[in-house]
């Protein structure tokens, strides 16, 4: 089956405040999309706007930026309905791609509010165009607007941003322009449905690390101390890495460890902690062979753990 990927992008309205109802702290009122096929060739185009049935006084923020009246929604139809066309649209396992981590995330929000299916039973592969711009065009760790991309790659600026038609095209150009091919194996996760069991949690090997997902624990404590969470393998050959340094931290969200393979040498493990609305806790764990001068940073930098540890 030919996959297509589907260029997405949301405009939104909000309350007076994020915690005015925090089952939907965003409701989305415009969806935009672009669909390419396997060789990048733009195929179909979506633009819906949605009438909003929690907030219906727009945010001053949303109006300044989008440029969306109340009134011009009125006639539109309600969020369910035009997700089950844009799904429909879309056709069987798309390739979702937003420029930045927040689209699909706030999409599922919505979707969880109004009782629908979810897109995934656990975190869901997407591209993210916008890190994928920083890998093939700058230095793979900013991350700049969609405006500057578009300006970088000298795309004509024919239609206003911050609409979600207008974006979802600039991004889709922006992603026909990205020849590296191979970068498209450098999925995302969105994880608003974490990993229900270990049978959901995510193990990915990319070229230069490997990215693990976490099931729910109960705590940090719990979470640390899980064989899974804990041990260090190599991503290269598999075989499970000894610590030379144990995991430690100087901000109690961020833990590292030093770990060595006999075949690929040192490894630097690296676990964030993520909270859950319901007051568990899940690991986002990555593991990538290091040089020698980050090597000794991470001697330097558990020395001073331990010495603020000690005088604590």
């Amino acid at each position: 089956m030919e996959r297509n990927y589907i260029v997405l992008d949301l405009e939104w309205n909000q309350g007076s405040a994020l915690t005015e109802n925090p089952d939907i702290p965003f409701e989305i009122i415009e969806i935009g999309a672009v669909k390419l096929n396997e060789e990048k060739e733009i195929t179909g185009y979506f633009n819906r706007f949605i009438r909003p049935q929690v907030y219906k006084k727009m945010h001053f923020m949303t109006q300044k930026v989008i440029q969306i009246r109340m009134k011009d929604l009125e006639k539109e139809e309600t969020f369910v309905p035009v997700m089950m066309d844009f799904q429909e649209w879309c056709g069987e396992e798309p390739v979702f791609c937003t420029w930045g981590s927040l689209d699909l995330t706030q999409l599922q929000y919505n979707m969880q509010y109004y009782g629908m299916k979810p897109l995934s039973e656990g975190p869901m592969e997407y591209l993210d165009i916008q890190k994928l711009f920083s890998l093939y065009f700058e230095d793979g760790k900013s991350r700049r607007s969609l405006e500057h991309a578009v300006e970088v790659l000298e795309l004509q600026k024919t239609d206003d941003f911050h609409r979600a038609d207008n974006d979802a095209k600039y991004t889709a150009h922006i992603f026909q322009r990205i020849e590296d091919r191979s970068l498209e194996k450098r999925f995302s996760y969105d994880v608003f449905h974490k990993p229900v069991d270990k049978g959901h949690e995510v193990y990915t090997i990319f070229e230069d690390y490997s990215k693990y997902i976490s099931r729910e624990f109960d705590n940090k404590a719990v979470a640390l101390r899980d064989k899974d969470v804990a041990r260090c393998i190599c991503y290269k050959c598999g075989h499970i890495a000894k610590r030379r340094i144990n995991w430690f931290s100087l901000n109690n969200k961020h833990y590292y460890c030093l770990a060595y393979c006999k075949t690929h040498g040192f490894l630097r493990g690296k676990i964030r902690i993520k909270k859950v609305d319901n007051g568990k806790v899940y690991v986002v764990k990555t593991i990538k062979c290091i040089k020698r001068e980050d090597v000794e940073n991470l001697y330097v930098q558990d020395e001073k753990s331990r010495l603020k540890k000690k005088y604590l």
